[in-house]
């Protein structure tokens, strides 16, 4: 009996010596990380660095030659328009005074007066043109109700009139300064004339004594830059102070040619990365039509074109944001809100065709796949997948079709 009992536990033994040894060659499990296709928004962009500029900023230059007194305001004060004195000169001494001084005076009025003519018919067009947007604008309104036009139509009807709106904005903005420079220099011309003949003239800065030629503000805004703040003789056209509204901004993004190309004018454009915990919303208005050469920080040289973008967001949200400040600029090409993706990341091409390793009752299972639009970090699944679907993402070496896998926690 005790030999019987000794052959039993021999038999035991060598079974179990070679399960594990059977054990322990048979494959492990390869642990993977898992994501799932799924339905969600898919956003292509052009992802590129931007900078805000003001829109419309105006140099003061010196009407005429003299002493300029110096400068006190500092860049960020406000001034006003007709209000605020920029800077006092004092013309130069009568004797110095020759008729080429005053042809030039005079030369000046004559370029003002036709500047202000110009400025009057782009102003007029500026007016028909937005009359002209607005009514179409309006007509395909009245066409959507009756489901006579598509949406987008409309869209490019009221991209034009915001387009317009702002043409027109920056006729009125040309216009005031053709006037400004117009008074400046009928102003400086009768100053000529009347110390030419020996008189003093009557027109002085508020609270300045002594007979100075006071330069004011032409626009509402503040100071971007004082270029001549110490006193000094200039001569006329001499730039003095830059002025401008910085809550009037715009954005330039310089992108590649090749990306410049898909972007439209109308095109959504989203902003972070300026300061703010916000995102900020931006419309493209123009691609500038002229490319330029650019060397890349790896020395390579790149033809980019730049491209304007208007703020939607209004001035109140963004009030910390000024001239030449940089910003992340994500320009919109194209967008889904619910379609069928999956990561990039767990994509690879294996010849012509696109594959996935999908889970399959702890298996990987090799499939074949079509995709649609990427962006870089997901793709559009066109065919081959449905939503659920576990996919290997990362695949290593160790990952075959068949493979006996297991998700990472």
């Amino acid at each position: 009996m005790s030999r019987v009992i000794r052959r039993i536990l021999l038999v035991i033994v060598v079974l179990a010596i070679v399960g594990a040894v059977a054990w322990a060659f048979v494959p492990k499990p390869v642990p993977v990380d898992v994501a799932r296709a799924d339905f969600g928004p898919l956003r292509i962009t052009v992802d590129e660095d931007g900078k805000t500029r003001i829109r419309e900023r105006y140099v003061v230059s010196a009407p005429l030659a003299g002493r300029l007194q110096r400068i006190v305001l500092k860049a960020g004060d406000e001034v006003k328009a007709e209000e605020t004195v920029l800077g006092l000169i004092e013309p130069t001494d009568p004797t110095l005074l020759d008729v080429r001084a005053r042809a030039e005076a005079e030369a000046r009025v004559r370029a003002g007066e036709a500047a202000i003519s110009r400025s009057d018919a782009v102003l007029a067009r500026a007016h028909e043109t937005l009359e002209y947007n607005r009514r179409e604008r309006e007509r395909m309104q009245a066409a959507m109700e009756k489901d006579a036009a598509r949406q987008r139509e409309l869209d490019a009807r009221i991209f034009a009139e915001k387009v317009a709106e702002q043409d027109l904005r920056s006729a009125e903005f040309e216009r005031d300064i053709a006037r400004f420079e117009l008074e400046q220099a009928k102003a400086a011309l009768l100053r000529t004339q009347s110390e030419s003949a020996g008189n003093v003239p009557s027109t002085a800065a508020e609270g300045a004594e002594g007979p100075h030629f006071a330069i004011r503000s032409p626009i509402n805004g503040r100071v971007l830059r004082v270029l001549q703040e110490s006193m000094s003789v200039v001569p006329a056209g001499a730039p003095l102070i830059e002025v401008g509204d910085p809550r009037d901004l715009e954005v330039v993004i310089d992108v590649l040619s090749s990306d410049g190309a898909k972007v439209e004018p109308g095109a959504t454009v989203i902003f972070d990365g300026w300061g703010g915990d916000h995102e900020l919303l931006g419309t493209v208005r123009r691609v500038e039509p002229s490319a330029f050469t650019k060397i890349s920080a790896l020395g390579v040289e790149e033809q980019r074109v730049n491209v304007i973008v208007d703020f939607v967001t209004p001035p109140d949200q963004r009030a910390s944001l000024g001239d030449a400040f940089r910003v992340d600029a994500h320009i919109v090409l194209w967008e889904q809100p619910k379609i069928l993706k999956a990561p990039m990341s767990a994509l690879f091409r294996d010849g012509e065709k696109w594959h996935v390793y999908a889970i399959e009752a702890g298996r990987a299972v090799k499939r074949t796949i079509d995709i649609g639009r990427q962006n870089g970090l997901e793709a559009e699944i066109a065919g081959g997948l449905k939503a659920g679907d576990a996919l290997i993402i990362h695949p290593s070496d160790a990952v075959h079709d068949r493979t006996r896998v297991r998700p990472r926690p």
